[in-house]
């Protein structure tokens, strides 16, 4: 079945965006939250086969300096058919001419964003509203012991 590829928000179903990250799994991101996170964002593709969305992907960014590319989500069924390469892609080409385009790879799954030309960071730092659940997951480094050393 042909894709049909869009940025356009104006028809997209926000509780079958939530689906779509609940299925990927990328969690329980609610329809509203989302709704703001993508309205908020620079870029944006939603991809559609057969009027049901099978993948999604954003990208924050500045205009000049840092573009972030966030919550790529293809449906299982859609997984290890190129569709989240080309979702990356697409969002990495509207990025261009940023200083920076930076992402954070679900644990596990930086080899892929490695072969797609991303480079791991030396420096990268985060605050997550759940420290302790961001380690717990591999996001984070268990904090040292006194963080003022």
């Amino acid at each position: 079945m042909p894709l049909h590829w869009t940025s356009a928000l104006d028809a997209l179903d926000w509780e079958e965006l939530s689906a779509l990250y609940r299925a990927a799994p990328l969690g329980d991101k609610s329809p509203q939250g989302l709704k703001t996170a993508f309205t908020h964002s620079m870029f944006r593709f939603l991809v559609y086969e057969d009027g049901a969305l099978v993948g999604a992907g954003r990208a924050l960014a500045d205009g000049i300096d840092c573009a972030y590319i966030c919550d790529i989500a293809v449906l299982p069924s859609h997984q290890g058919t190129g569709l989240g390469r080309e979702l990356v892609s697409r969002l990495v080409e509207a990025s261009r001419g940023h200083r920076k385009i930076i992402l954070y790879a679900v644990p596990g799954k930086e080899a892929f964003y490695e072969k797609l030309g991303f480079a791991r960071m030396n420096t990268a730092m985060a605050i997550f509203q759940n420290q302790a659940q961001a380690v717990e997951r591999g996001y984070l480094q268990a904090p040292r012991e006194d963080p003022a050393k």
